[in-house]
């Protein structure tokens, strides 16, 4: 059993001491930094930063491109005092912003990347500190710019302040998460312990280094087992394949839009993942589609567990077990480090099987958001930190999540969790990708959208796609809008932006503009025009008149399809006076004949 270090210095002294010729980081075009070299480069750069008067207390901006070099300075740093990696890719002002935000000591900065941080940096009057990568001497080996000699390492302990972080902000300003020492390594042991990482794994990081998923999940938890962690520059599908090859990894972890990239790269790669030894995929980050982890499965012969894990908690709080436990598709396993319960809006905790948010305590959950006190009095409750998410337990202790509170769809009083809507649209073949999405509605509050991204050689058309949706979901379900992109926005560390998504993408109504009005027989054209004056309750409805422009809305649409079919005989939906607004219209398709979605064919609403 390996002593349980919370400090990361402590860390790497067993480590070095244990194995010391033993690889810890990998990088390209460099020989692997052992852990002896691992620890004289943290100690080197503790004295350096000491010398610069970096101490427990103090945060530390850091600015790198992802690799190795990345992960040692993020360990170095995090030793001593509070490190805040920023994302290299931020525009001048936002570097201003979070700069702001942060007040650091002290930024370092690597040379030739992000020097709108160095500028921002200077315009507020933060010293800057020019790192400059030596892969000659080892892959992450570094060398901080101007640093005093003599200095002596000094080194926080486990409750120091170790890694700073922003939550995405999307409604509101970011609020700052401070994670401890012990934080960070309560959680990669959590991890190595789920994963059953040995000192034989290797585990290549695709994830950016400014994330908690990739510092705690890939390098922190490699190094509590006494492994690995070859850090990539980045994620890059075309090259993804190579690096298998390069680094020889027994076990990745990832975002499910890297997946997804992944399985679409495999049939390319055919070769070069047979040979892959992977042992386990790992997945988190953001809910994965039963689909891609089917498909990732297949590719590579091994288990995809997916995990669930989120800033405040320093990554990991539950996670699917490996082979001979069970791993359910659609779950994100057993509570796996912290106390995970679900609690309802009064504070009260609920059975098993009761649906309501998700708590959590334990050593690896954050204290409290920094300078925050109004953030922290919504975020806690009796000692439960208040996750946002929503969710249940099964009857096996399986957690399930049913949706981001802020981000389930709230149409007229019906709470519709949208990953049920991505996962009906990604069963049609033609669907690489799916997000759906609230689209702000004057009548109901919100209504459905749904961003599409199609497979290379898929083709389908909005019409055919809400028809396949309505064979599987409730009609209030199915989205009213569908929008085709190449690519689905999303956030820095990969992470599809849902809420907020209807405004990225200029989708103001779900309603059609330009619908034809359609020339219908005059019986039944007047039979629907009656229809449109009962349910709307008025009387200037015209053949060409457009329901939605009169007042229209889903619930009156579906009061109105309900009298259409009883007219007709037919079994047409809500989606189809979407497409066809006008009675003229309307009456134009009921006389063509089609194949309208049979309700026996829908699941009922759950």
């Amino acid at each position: 059993m390996r002593p349980r270090e919370e400090s990361i210095r402590a860390l790497i002294e067993r480590a070095a001491g244990e194995r010391p010729d033993a690889p810890a980081l990998l990088g390209l075009e460099a020989a692997p930094l052992s852990y002896r070299q691992l620890k004289e480069l943290v100690w080197e750069a503790a004295a350096g930063l000491a010398g610069m008067g970096v101490g427990e207390e103090a945060r530390v901006a850091l600015v790198t491109s992802n690799g190795p070099a990345a992960a040692a300075a993020f360990l170095s740093i995090a030793a001593c005092g509070g490190c805040a990696p920023l994302n290299a890719a931020y525009r001048e002002e936002e570097f201003r912003f979070y700069l702001e935000d942060l007040r650091p000591a002290l930024l370092v900065q690597e040379r030739g990347t992000g020097e709108a941080a160095a500028r921002a940096a200077r315009a507020l009057g933060i010293r800057v500190c020019r790192l400059d990568p030596e892969p000659a001497k080892g892959a992450g080996w570094f060398r901080l710019e101007g640093v005093a000699e003599g200095a002596e390492a000094r080194f926080g302990g486990p409750e120091a302040k170790a890694l700073y972080l922003h939550t995405s902000g999307t409604t509101s300003r970011p609020k700052l998460v401070p994670l401890t020492q012990r934080n960070l390594l309560a959680s990669a042991r959590n991890v190595a312990e789920t994963l059953g990482l040995r000192r034989e794994d290797r585990c290549l990081n695709v994830m950016p280094l400014f994330h908690i998923h990739g510092l705690v999940a890939a390098v922190l938890a490699s190094l509590e087992a006494g492994a690995s962690v070859a850090c990539a520059p980045g994620f890059q599908a075309t090259r993804f394949f190579d690096w298998l090859e390069e680094f020889g990894p027994t076990w990745y972890t990832a975002v499910p839009t890297m997946h997804h990239a992944i399985a679409e790269r495999a049939g390319l790669c055919a070769e070069q993942a047979a040979r892959a030894r992977l042992r386990l995929v790992r997945s988190s980050s953001a809910p994965l589609a039963p689909q891609v982890m089917a498909r990732i499965e297949e590719i590579f012969g091994a288990p995809l567990v997916e995990a669930y894990g989120m800033t405040e908690a320093a990554h990991q709080m539950a996670c699917n077990p490996l082979p001979p436990g069970a791993r359910k598709p659609g779950s994100v396993g057993l509570p796996a480090g912290p106390d995970v319960a679900i609690m309802d809006g009064g504070g009260r905790l609920l059975e098993q099987g009761g649906r309501g948010e998700i708590v959590i305590r334990g050593d690896n959950v954050t204290a409290g958001y920094a300078a925050n006190a109004e953030a922290n009095r919504q975020a806690f409750t009796e000692g439960w930190f208040r996750t946002g998410d929503e969710g249940y337990f099964d009857a096996d202790g399986y957690l399930f999540l049913t949706g981001r509170l802020k981000e389930m769809i709230n149409r007229g009083g019906e709470k519709i969790a949208p990953r049920e809507i991505d996962e009906a649209l990604l069963d049609h073949p033609a669907v690489a990708q799916a997000l759906a999405f609230g689209v702000p509605d004057e009548r109901l509050g919100e209504e459905i959208a749904a961003a599409v991204v199609l497979r290379p050689d898929g083709q389908a058309s909005e019409d055919e796609l809400q028809d396949f949706a309505a064979a599987r979901l409730a009609d209030f379900k199915v989205p009213r809008r569908i929008v085709f992109l190449k690519e689905i926005p999303k956030g820095p560390t990969g992470k599809p932006q849902r809420i907020g998504m209807a405004a990225r993408l200029g989708v103001a109504t779900v309603a059609r503009a330009g619908a034809p009005a359609g020339a219908g027989d005059d019986g039944v054209v007047r039979a629907v025009v009656e229809i449109f004056k009962q349910v709307l309750r008025r009387e200037d409805v015209a053949a060409d008149s457009h329901f939605f422009e009169l007042g229209g809305d889903s619930v009156l649409a579906a009061q109105a399809m309900s009298r259409v079919n009883a007219l007709s005989g037919g079994a047409y939906n809500v989606i189809h006076l979407f497409r066809s607004p006008t009675p003229g219209a309307l009456a134009s398709m009921l006389e063509t004949p089609r194949a309208a979605a049979a309700p026996e064919q829908r699941r009922t609403a759950g």
